[in-house]
């Protein structure tokens, strides 16, 4: 796992010794003396993740972490404070000030490369989804995703797997103050409460009793609805080994099973804040992908989505042997709509038809908008006779009952004339059949419209 690692320090044999151990892992590392330096790097765009220290004359640790999660540019880098501060209240202090992880001198060589690890899969992993965003043009990450980056990481839900009361009761102790805590002392039924619960985290201990815990934690891996679930392992002092190999099969982070209470919290915190980040942003990306492909007004598919995939479906239908149709639909007199009752009232038309459109056919029917007051639906599995007969039902739901417009204020008549064509030889595709169910939709148009009429061409 290559990744740029920002090492800032006031004291040189300190940046030394980081730049050695972090080396012999392939990280590449670059170094800063003093905060206003480190700021720069990062403005640049150069950084996957910081260790920062957090005692440095003029601008201390806190104040650079601070400015950093302030900027539109820099919130989402990861930064890990190394201090020798290991104070309650340093902790919280480095937390505020955004901090994503801690690490007390002299630092731990297994502590640090897991550390490091964890967040630069993170980072990562947000950089892709800020890469599909952008792509997306839907990067609008100063307002909800900044937000999300800013959350206080408090009120989560967090499932503890452990069989010892006394771990439990502990946990629950320092963590349930700040989040729900739920527990299970069956690790057969952890994965099934884990995927069900819409939890934040889930701690689970590395040495149950009766269940190898590495294999739970592969499990909530390979599971869609856990996949992005941070995983937390309790863990004995000298488990180094059992302790890598759940790191690697994908758990987030550790804690000592009797360390210090306050970093347990630390630790929470920092996971149920970073879940809730990724999950806006791929939410944003979501979003986005279905403003893409999705007509704004009807919320049907848009001509674009439509051309790229109609191709596909006439394939599938060709390659197995399966009938496949097309409708071309056009909203009768709709220019004679806007010009009497408005564009509102054409919109609303358009929406109602849409609608009534997609309650009159099945699931796995592609309906989308065409262009203006055309549109256009694909019947996979579907000969030429089956879908004049939808045909015919649509058409009868548009006619047999007015449209509301201009908020309810008025009704109108509105049909419809619709053309149809089928995949009906091995060297039919999508651009054939579209153009021979676009001559039947004319002729339906020229017969004095408001019918049905298919091209068996």
């Amino acid at each position: 796992m290559s990744a740029r690692v920002l090492v800032v320090d006031d004291v040189r044999a300190n940046l030394k010794l980081l730049e050695v151990r972090l080396s012999a892992e392939y990280f590449e590392v670059i170094s800063a003396s003093n905060g206003p330096q480190a700021l720069e790097i990062c403005e640049r765009g150069q950084v996957d993740i910081i260790l920062l220290d957090v005692m440095m004359p003029g601008m201390d640790g806190f104040e650079v972490a601070r400015r950093l999660k302030a900027g539109p540019a820099t919130h989402h880098i990861p930064i890990i404070m190394v201090t020798a501060l290991d104070q309650p209240a340093d902790r919280v202090k480095g937390l505020e000030a955004g901090a994503d992880d801690f690490l007390t001198k002299p630092v731990n060589d297994l502590a640090l490369i897991t550390r490091v690890r964890s967040l630069v899969r993170l980072k990562m992993v947000t950089d892709e989804l800020r890469m599909r965003a952008v792509t997306s043009g839907e990067i609008n990450l100063s307002d909800q995703v900044f937000a999300a980056a800013s959350d206080s990481g408090l009120n989560g839900r967090v499932l503890v797997v452990d069989d010892r009361t006394s771990t439990v009761e502990r946990i629950d102790e320092a963590v349930g103050r700040q989040h729900t805590v739920d527990v299970e002392t069956d690790p057969t039924q952890a994965l099934f409460r884990a995927a069900e619960g819409n939890y934040d985290l889930l701690m689970l201990s590395l040495d149950l009793r009766s269940f190898d815990s590495l294999r739970l934690v592969g499990q909530v891996r390979s599971l869609d609805r856990t996949r992005h679930l941070p995983v937390l392992l309790l863990t004995e002092p000298g488990n180094d080994a059992r302790l890598m190999r759940g790191l690697d099969l994908g758990a987030n982070d550790y804690i000592q099973r009797s360390g210090d209470k306050n970093e347990m919290i630390a630790r929470v915190r920092t996971q149920v804040r970073r879940k809730r980040y990724t999950e806006k942003l791929r939410d944003n990306v979501q979003n986005s992908m279905e403003l893409a492909v999705t007509d704004a007004l009807t919320s049907l598919y848009n001509r674009r989505y439509m051309e790229s995939h109609v191709g596909t479906l006439v394939e599938r239908s060709a390659s197995r042997g399966k009938s496949l149709s097309v409708l071309i639909l056009d909203i009768d007199y709709f220019k004679s709509i806007n010009d009497s009752y408005g564009h509102d009232a054409g919109d609303d038309v358009l929406r109602e038809f849409a609608e009534r459109l997609k309650s009159s056919i099945r699931g796995i029917d592609l309906a989308c908008r065409y262009g203006g007051e055309e549109f256009v639906v694909v019947m996979p599995d579907t000969d030429l006779g089956v879908a004049a007969t939808v045909a015919e039902r649509i058409r009868r739901r548009i006619a047999g009952e007015p449209f509301p417009v201009n908020r309810g204020a008025r009704s109108i008549e509105v049909t419809i004339s619709i053309g149809i064509a089928a995949r009906v030889s091995p060297d039919d595709d999508a651009q054939i059949i579209l153009k021979r169910a676009d001559e039947a939709l004319y002729r339906a148009k020229r017969d004095g419209r408001n019918r049905v009429v298919a091209n068996a061409a």
